[in-house]
């Protein structure tokens, strides 16, 4: 075991055909898992990864978690029948408004994608997948009032809990928006939240703002596997570097 461990917390949202950046086609989803399988990385969980911080549990050097934002059916579909296969857990992050229904958020695809409904949720939550929130309503949740942003962090939490019957601990803030008072009362709430700081997630990095891998970058398995392998930091380091120019210069 290593003092500094290093986790790779992946973040999906859609396994289907497409070629947006929240899309991944199943097969390319399937060779992702199958690279992962191969390289003998463990698949944690975010529990595992708090037991660490908070009570001193040991970590493997390097390890994965898996996560999905926006409970998407074809979770369901293509993406669980596969980590069934490799034994890997995951959490799914839901916007509990929309359960059952198609997306119909601000950055929505041309053809709205269904989410799971609860029966189907309940079924794979007994299978074993972790479900977390994704607040109330898939807003931006750094432009919401106060009271808003307590609703959309508390209510979304006890709707799955009262579904599930079982704790929701972990969170995403919608489209990775995070600012000091988002952090400050989810970190009030809930035992980690998750963003889309791309970089891998490290001892000193929050609980309250843990980066992602976005795994759309890693469509090219060969360049998956590389990182895998402990190759892959200069392509990381440019995507933020491009990343960092695109959020600051929009019209590129």
């Amino acid at each position: 075991m290593s003092s500094t461990p290093i986790v790779d917390i992946l973040m999906y949202h859609s396994v289907s055909q497409g070629s947006g950046p929240t899309t991944i086609p199943p097969d390319v989803f399937a060779e992702q898992m199958d690279a992962i399988a191969e390289a003998g990385l463990p698949v944690i969980t975010l529990d595992d990864l708090v037991e660490a911080r908070n009570m001193g549990k040991p970590l493997p050097e390097r390890s994965i978690i898996i996560t999905f934002d926006d409970a998407f059916l074809d979770f369901a579909e293509a993406a669980y029948p596969v980590l069934q296969g490799h034994g890997f857990p995951a959490i799914v992050y839901l916007p509990s408004d929309y359960v059952g229904r198609e997306e119909l958020w601000i950055g929505s695809g041309a053809t709205p994608r269904k989410l799971m409904d609860w029966p189907k949720i309940k079924e794979l939550a007994a299978e074993g997948i972790q479900f977390g929130s994704h607040a109330v309503t898939h807003s931006d949740l750094t432009m919401v009032t106060d009271d808003t942003l307590a609703i959309e962090l508390n209510v979304s939490k006890a709707e799955i809990e009262d579904e599930l019957g079982r704790p929701v601990d972990h969170f995403a803030p919608p489209y990775g928006l995070l600012n000091t008072h988002v952090i400050n009362l989810a970190s009030s709430i809930y035992k980690t939240c998750v963003g889309t700081r791309l970089a891998q997630a490290g001892p000193v990095d929050n609980l309250h703002e843990l980066p992602r891998i976005e795994m759309h970058y890693f469509r090219d398995i060969t360049r998956w596997k590389a990182h895998l392998a402990g190759r892959g930091g200069a392509y990381l380091a440019r995507r933020k570097a491009l990343r960092w120019v695109r959020e600051r210069l929009p019209w590129m």
